[in-house]
């Protein structure tokens, strides 16, 4: 049996991720796929959503070497509950968040070091490598303005100031520009059905058939 893709999504709060995740996965499954399963992170699986309930908890403190491994703990048991299990029995997968995320927010957010952060999560992961990383680019100033009109109360760490953001940012671009042919940087700015034009284009080259559901005006 082939094995499946593992399509990740990126990007600031407020970037649109769920909404591009919802449109996507009605795309891919137009274009054959018959397995698809959209997940989130951190969680996806129980002991996942506990920790997801911990670290965005305004309420608490919560150190940020301990941030990290909890991120990472939180992945290692979505990968091996579920990730590799769908992945393995030729499922796509289409993710919410992984382990760019802690690269951006851990290792350059909370300035812990990629590096640092990379090797316990190379760990949590035993090495899964995305199939495509799509990359939502917004400024951090659009990414916190479109938060504040959701009407929620921001969590843990969208309560933390615009120098964290930015550096988020900053760790993003940097680490699409160390790997191009796995993320792929869509301009988040612009309309949700242009975001999904270039999603499509971004992964093309993985579609089954061709044919997809590609709206015009790139």
């Amino acid at each position: 049996m082939q094995r499946g893709k593992l399509i990740t999504i990126e990007g600031l709060d407020g970037a649109g991720k769920t909404t591009l995740s919802a449109q996507l996965a009605h795309s891919i499954q137009a274009a054959g796929v018959e397995r698809l399963e959209v997940l989130r992170e951190p969680g996806g699986v129980a002991i996942s959503e506990r920790i997801r309930e911990l670290v965005k908890d305004p309420g608490l403190r919560v150190n940020v070497r301990a941030e990290a491994l909890l991120y990472a703990a939180a992945r290692a048991q979505l990968v091996d509950e579920r990730l590799e299990p769908l992945l393995a029995g030729g499922a796509w997968v289409l993710l919410d968040r992984f382990v760019d995320s802690s690269l951006a927010y851990q290792g350059s957010g909370r300035e812990l070091g990629l590096e640092q952060v990379r090797v316990i999560n190379l760990f949590a992961t035993g090495g899964l490598v995305p199939d495509r990383t799509l990359l939502l680019r917004i400024a951090p100033q659009t990414g916190r303005r479109r938060q504040g009109v959701r009407g929620e109360e921001p969590d843990r760490l969208e309560r933390e100031d615009e120098r964290f953001f930015q550096r988020i940012a900053a760790a993003y671009d940097g680490l699409a520009e160390e790997q191009p042919q796995r993320i792929r940087t869509l301009d988040a700015e612009r309309e949700p059905a242009l975001v999904l034009a270039q999603a499509l284009e971004a992964i093309a080259d993985l579609l089954p058939v061709a044919g997809a559901e590609r709206p015009t005006n790139i």
